[in-house]
């Protein structure tokens, strides 16, 4: 019974001795829960709008001054006419627009009865759904106000609430394209997190080490298989989200086809980086699966709205590639735009892909 004892406390004092395994007891549910808490929310806030108002009117002023002051809505932009609001839902940078008649508070104050139009963009229809219900709510009750101030006066306000890209407000148009950006990512890591990590346990390296290749050619050389497997899978999962689930396909095809190769290669120029770190596969999969399948679910914008979330989170969200690629094939498919509308995120994958190349072949270096 005491060398029972005596070995339950050794095994305490070695577990307390080891910091990786305090970090995975303490560290990684703490951290879990702290991120759950924070992410795990349906409550939208500071979502972008953008206001036409060709009345400028208190009245108008006053609504628009109520929405702000809400806490769910940020005015991103002052449109001046009805033409800019195409251009500004297919930038991505508005989720509503709060459309005014030219004389709102004319009606308001005279005939007593007047509307305001909300249009959503349903390409993410929950949230779409749920802004809507936001700002009808804020209209409601900036309608009860104005009736209560005056009470001779029977004010009201009709909503009439639009939805673009998605009508039907089909959810599959938010599921098919995040849930392919889920997969490609993972995939492509894994499959290329365990190559060099692989060569190191098998013993092969050497025989990288005395071929004439460059460690940018052997890093290209392994990505390059994968990257041709992981087009296939893209291919089925956009064939499968088209003819069976019914997305659209409004944008260029081709052009579709050199975003989603461009992500594929961070990906894989990801998991490189991650082979060339690890000592053996398992790490090596257990970096690149549960290292990136989290932060890509939470933090992306693929289940919950970014805007929802603290600043810190939505800067760690910024360095996710699946959360530029996310706004990509959304963008092209649904709403059909071009290149001129997406060179912002094009521009950082290509710059997560350098990095990601740069760092792995100084890794490669460094540890051969």
């Amino acid at each position: 019974m005491n060398r029972f004892r005596a070995f339950i406390i050794k095994e305490f004092r070695h577990i307390l001795r080891d910091p990786r395994t305090l970090l995975i007891l303490f560290g990684m549910p703490v951290a879990q829960v702290l991120l759950f808490g924070f992410v795990l929310t349906n409550e939208i806030k500071n979502a972008a709008i953008a206001v036409y108002d060709p009345a400028s009117d208190a009245e108008s002023i006053e609504l628009t001054q109520k929405m702000a002051s809400s806490g769910y809505f940020r005015i991103e932009r002052t449109l001046q006419t009805v033409q800019e609001l195409e251009p500004a839902f297919r930038q991505g940078k508005i989720k509503l627009a709060l459309v005014f008649p030219p004389n709102f508070g004319q009606r308001l104050n005279h005939e007593g009865r007047t509307q305001v139009q909300l249009i959503g963009d349903a390409s993410d229809p929950n949230t779409a759904t749920t802004l809507i219900n936001y700002a009808s709510s804020i209209v409601q009750d900036f309608q009860r106000k104005r009736r209560g101030s005056e009470a001779s006066q029977p004010y009201r306000v009709d909503v009439e609430s639009r939805m673009l890209y998605n009508p039907e407000m089909k959810a599959v148009y938010a599921f098919v394209p995040g849930v392919m950006t889920l997969i490609l990512m993972l995939i492509s890591a894994m499959m290329t997190s365990i190559t060099i990590a692989k060569e190191k346990e098998m013993g092969t390296m050497e025989v990288l080490l005395v071929s004439p290749l460059k460690p940018i050619q052997i890093i290209l050389g392994k990505t390059t298989p994968y990257l041709a497997l992981s087009f296939v899978n893209a291919i089925i999962v956009v064939l499968i989200g088209v003819f069976v689930f019914g997305m659209p396909m409004m944008g260029s095809i081709g052009l579709l086809a050199l975003e989603t190769t461009l992500y594929m290669f961070v990906a894989l120029s990801l998991g490189i980086l991650i082979s060339t770190r690890a000592a053996d596969q398992q790490t090596a999969l257990f970096m690149s699966g549960l290292g990136l399948l989290m932060p890509t679910m939470l933090l992306s914008g693929f289940i919950f709205p970014r805007e929802s979330m603290p600043y810190v989170l939505q800067l760690v969200g910024n360095i996710i590639p699946a959360t530029w690629f996310n706004q990509i094939i959304k963008s092209i498919m649904i709403k059909g735009v071009g290149i001129s509308y997406l060179y912002i995120q094009t521009a950082v994958l290509l710059g997560m892909a350098v990095v990601f190349l740069a760092l792995s072949m100084r890794n490669f270096k460094d540890r051969l």
